[in-house]
């Protein structure tokens, strides 16, 4: 209901924001090759890295590095994919609540070429959280934003009593469906599962954002002309590309959550998703310490 809907943008609480992510996870295979073999082809390629990824774990984990804490609503296979995607979840900081599913925990192999371009390949059905999930859902309300990867209509509805509300443009469809206004919208530019038009939305988000990769990117705000942001400059050279959208929407959520102005909160998200483009895989070398438990 729209009356549970505080302000979005204001400044979040003392002691930083309470943040959630409700989405998916993939247990992902990085494998690095000369190039992307053609039809037909066999080539050698060197696993890279191994972990948790997809839109919501990946952006959990940032969040959590962010603001040492993060609530993961989720599902996840009974499955040794599933247990070792919340090992390594909750080791990084990551509160996971997963719903169990009977059928297996998604898995997906990103082959990286010299380029750093990634191609992802997914293997088995998307789990993702549904409303009649039994979690307590009235406690989104208590968050001051959260980042929707993945979930139904009505799981979106009730995600949107939060403070903030950004969600990946490949849930478009979702959005449109529940009726929602979001405060983001976020997809690649560069990415056809990501285009969409929100136009089509009865109630157009205040701020949509389209990234184009290392030339940064496009932003509307409050049905303003389009603006392009700056590509920030990456730490070091070029390793990969993966994770790098979802770091990029999960800093921004954090960003819109402290009350930042869009122009900050799109210049620290930037940063945040070239720093991604420097290391292997989608998160650092260790996780980052909890400072305290996640309360939901």
């Amino acid at each position: 209901m729209d009356e549970d809907i505080r302000l979005a943008g204001t400044a979040a609480p003392s002691g930083g924001p309470r943040v959630a992510v409700v989405g998916h996870v993939e247990w992902t295979t990085i494998a690095g090759l000369d190039q992307v073999p053609a039809a037909g082809e066999v080539i050698h390629a060197d696993r890279l890295w191994q972990g948790p990824a997809g839109g919501g774990a990946v952006a959990a984990v940032r969040l959590a590095e962010l603001t040492g804490e993060c609530a993961f609503f989720t599902a996840l296979g009974d499955d040794h994919a599933g247990r070792r995607s919340r090992a390594e979840l909750e080791h990084r900081g990551v509160r996971v609540l997963a719903a169990s599913r009977a059928g297996p925990t998604r898995v997906a192999v990103s082959m990286v070429d010299r380029s750093g371009e990634r191609t992802t390949v997914t293997l088995g059905e998307r789990l993702q959280p549904t409303v009649t999930d039994p979690f307590d859902w009235g406690q989104l309300a208590s968050f001051d934003a959260v980042f929707f990867t993945a979930g139904d209509a009505a799981l979106l509805r009730r995600a949107r009593r939060a403070g903030v509300l950004v969600v990946t443009a490949r849930e478009f469809t979702t959005v449109l469906e529940s009726g929602v206004r979001v405060d983001a919208l976020v997809g690649s530019g560069c990415d056809p599962a990501e285009r969409c038009d929100p136009a089509l939305l009865r109630r157009p988000p205040d701020l949509v954002v389209s990234t184009e990769g290392q030339r940064g990117g496009v932003f509307t705000c409050c049905g303003q002309p389009p603006r392009r942001y700056r590509p920030a400059r990456a730490p070091g050279p070029l390793v990969d590309t993966y994770g790098v959208g979802d770091s990029f929407a999960a800093v921004l959520t954090y960003a819109l959550a402290t009350g930042s102005t869009t122009a900050d909160a799109m210049d620290l998200a930037a940063r945040h998703g070239a720093a991604c483009t420097a290391r292997r895989g989608p998160f650092a070398a260790g996780p980052t310490p909890r400072r305290r438990a996640a309360t939901v």
